[in-house]
């Protein structure tokens, strides 16, 4: 009986330290890592308007729910990886679908799937949460909608955030690239992943999932503004509600550019790395100044 007990004790630790290690581990769909969202966000700061920038300093001032994770995230270019942060803890499991919206598209004829895109997903999710910021008198409300919209812009602009490829051995997606292993410096590594770091470019997150510290993120940030100036007319900068159009972007840029010549084992070549590294680098500097500008026209 002893040892029966001592083996069923063993087995619940084990049990617990697996629950432990699934709430802690990212979920499959993460948009841009902390390195990407944090540049996303420290574009979007530095060109709000006084008005604005004083209510986001207000707003996220506020120690909402869960207290221990807000408290890490207290300026705006932190608050930019709370959503992530929060997603897999009791009362935000709602909260995972509205990372993307994955639009089926298929390369063999396989048809699309017709539960797909969700309808939970982050165009409703900026929808919903910038209404909240516009309406809501409820300022602890108001301060979770912040931080969940300062981080979905920049999931809406990750092109595999907007898209799901279908095939034969893929007939509900392979969520957004998640279900393709490629090959990088010999590792295998999820497409999604790959993105999610900007191809590499990006600032690291650290073991435990820290994010990268401050000072790495300016000069991220200049070689992201670097030929992606916010003079670009096809940033229709006066429209900052246009979600579906930032959506659509992310989609057309899947098909045509991350999973162009990608399938299970591809190394991607030294062309494909540059127009990749090309399109997030001006992936994160558009979501940074649409960020703004959406911001700037809820506080003018």
């Amino acid at each position: 009986m002893q040892n029966e007990n001592k083996r069923r004790l063993f087995k619940s630790r084990i049990a617990i330290g697996l629950l432990g290690f699934m709430l802690c581990t990212p979920s499959l769909s993460l948009g841009w890592g902390a390195g990407g969202h944090m540049i996303t966000a420290s574009i979007a700061f530095d060109r709000l308007n006084p008005q604005a920038k004083a209510q986001a300093f207000a707003l996220l001032a506020r120690p909402i729910n869960p207290a221990d994770v807000t408290k890490k995230s207290r300026d705006f270019v932190r608050a930019s990886i709370w959503a992530d942060d929060v997603k897999r803890l009791a009362g935000f499991e709602f909260s995972g679908d509205l990372h993307f919206i994955d639009k089926p598209f298929s390369t063999d004829t396989t048809p699309l799937p017709t539960d797909q895109p969700k309808p939970e997903n982050i165009v409703k999710a900026l929808q919903d949460y910038v209404n909240i910021l516009k309406t809501s008198t409820d300022l602890d409300e108001q301060a979770q909608a912040l931080r969940f919209i300062i981080h979905f812009v920049g999931d809406i602009h990750q092109p595999l955030h907007g898209a799901t490829r279908v095939d034969r051995t893929h007939r509900e997606g392979d969520e957004g690239g998640n279900l393709l292993k490629i090959r990088v410096a010999g590792n295998k590594v999820k497409l999604h992943s790959y993105w999610d770091g900007g191809i590499g470019t990006f600032p690291k997150t650290r073991p435990g999932f820290v994010p990268p510290p401050l000072s790495e993120i300016p000069p991220a940030v200049a070689k992201a503004l670097a030929g992606n100036p916010e003079t670009d007319p096809e940033l229709k900068l006066d429209d900052p509600f246009n979600y579906d159009a930032w959506a659509d972007e992310s989609f057309e840029l899947a098909k045509t550019v991350a999973y162009k010549g990608m399938r299970n084992g591809v190394t991607p070549s030294a062309a494909y790395k540059s127009k990749a590294v090309k399109v997030a680098r001006q992936r994160v500097a558009w979501g940074g100044y649409r960020l703004a500008a959406l911001l700037n026209a809820i506080w003018p």
